[in-house]
């Protein structure tokens, strides 16, 4: 999936990109006059999960999928990109001492290694893979994994409109294209009741934690996140440089001050030049910002 986004400067830019989320749908039209809109869903209509259903009024997703094409999409290009909800998939960090060079060999040794990570079947499932080769050439391959049905019921009301989901990702692997990429960092969002965390180490990826938190209070929150840190220190030899915030609405202040106290660390919420990045919009921003810069 960030290899789709690294091929920008040599591929099209889609007509549009849509981000998905149990709120909502945010949309922009790609180009100089696109303005992003966020049109909300009604509470029940999406259930994210990565074991089972997601769309649970199918109607309903698809009737706003189809408005906000009739608002703002093309008549001549019809090529989009869907960003997914983190928790609708299973992202991972697999570190090899050696990974091969042919793409089928590396797909099946991927499959392999998470069969025993996902209750159901690796082999039929939709996988994306990004391998990153560090200094000390060992390779941590970031990898993303879903039911293929998971995702072809999410492609479906676009297809359904006319549209061709040519490119899928996640709502926080595209939101890292708003995050800079020097130092030692961790990204932490909150979407409603999922907290996605990203330890990254200049523009390679470490860690991908994506887990239900039990609620929205800063303890729950923390009994997730500050393990992260000791992990970091543990497997990578040092602290953290800084930590990003997105999401965490009315409370983002307070979460802040807490964590920087509590970690000594800077603590930022994550920044767009292209608008406010929250829980619902965060994965559009950070695409756009690609596609702006490619």
């Amino acid at each position: 999936m960030l290899d789709a986004l690294k091929r920008l400067v040599q591929e099209p830019l889609p007509a549009m990109a849509f981000e998905i989320s149990e709120s909502g749908i945010a949309a922009a039209r790609l180009g100089p006059n696109g303005a992003a809109e966020f049109r909300p869903l009604k509470p029940g209509v999406l259930s994210v999960s990565p074991l089972r259903e997601n769309i649970i009024d199918a109607g309903e997703f698809a009737e706003t999928v189809r408005a906000l094409w009739m608002a703002h999409g093309s008549r001549k290009r019809r090529d989009v990109a869907v960003i997914l909800p983190d928790y609708a998939t299973r992202i991972a960090v697999l570190d090899f001492d050696q990974f091969p060079s042919d793409a089928k060999d590396q797909a099946s040794l991927v499959r392999f290694r998470l069969k025993r990570s996902v209750p159901y079947d690796v082999e039929g499932a939709v996988l994306s893979f990004w391998a990153q080769t560090g200094p000390d050439k060992k390779c941590d391959v970031l990898t993303v994994l879903a039911p293929l049905e998971i995702v072809a019921r999410y492609e479906a009301p676009f297809r359904a409109a006319g549209m061709n989901p040519g490119l899928i990702t996640t709502s926080t692997l595209a939101a890292l294209e708003l995050a800079p990429a020097e130092g030692l960092s961790v990204l932490a969002k909150l979407t409603g009741r999922v907290l996605t965390v990203v330890v990254r180490e200049k523009s390679i990826v470490k860690l991908v934690r994506c887990v239900e938190v039990a609620s929205q209070e800063f303890d729950d929150i923390a009994a997730v996140l500050l393990p992260t840190f000791v992990y970091v220190e543990d497997n990578l030899g040092k602290a953290a440089d800084s930590l990003l915030l997105c999401g965490f609405g009315a409370q983002l202040d307070a979460v802040q001050r807490r964590l920087q106290n509590e970690l000594g660390l800077a603590v930022e919420p994550l920044r767009s030049p292209l608008g406010t990045a929250g829980e619902n919009n965060a994965g559009l921003l950070g695409y756009l910002h690609s596609a702006s810069r490619n």
